[in-house]
């Protein structure tokens, strides 16, 4: 956690960059994984905020705002890859009609 820490607490470029990994996957992927933007804008706006932190506050020792912001981040980036890797049913309008032909 430490490690995660030093590498995302008012560091608005590395946040940056794993937006950017976000944007490419979703760019190389666009047709099978529509949902890889939603992470992507997450964590564009998770570092916005980190620089807008990083420029108003430098001093700031306590982060509660992280208590709600990194669980959502997480929740964000982390729904989206499972619905690319394990997409769910899809009802198709041939299987819903009634007609069972057996």
């Amino acid at each position: 956690m430490e490690a995660l820490n030093h590498f995302l607490v008012q560091q608005p470029l590395h946040i940056l960059g794993v937006a950017g990994i976000f944007l490419m996957a979703w760019a190389l992927f666009k047709p099978r994984t529509k949902g890889l933007l939603v992470p992507a804008l997450v964590w564009l706006g998770y570092a916005a905020w980190e620089w807008i932190v990083l420029v108003k506050t430098p001093e700031a020792d306590i982060r509660v705002d992280l208590l709600l912001i990194w669980p959502l981040v997480l929740m964000a980036m982390l729904w989206p890859i499972f619905r690319a890797f394990f997409p769910g049913r899809s009802a198709s309008p041939e299987s819903d009609n009634g007609d069972n032909h057996a």
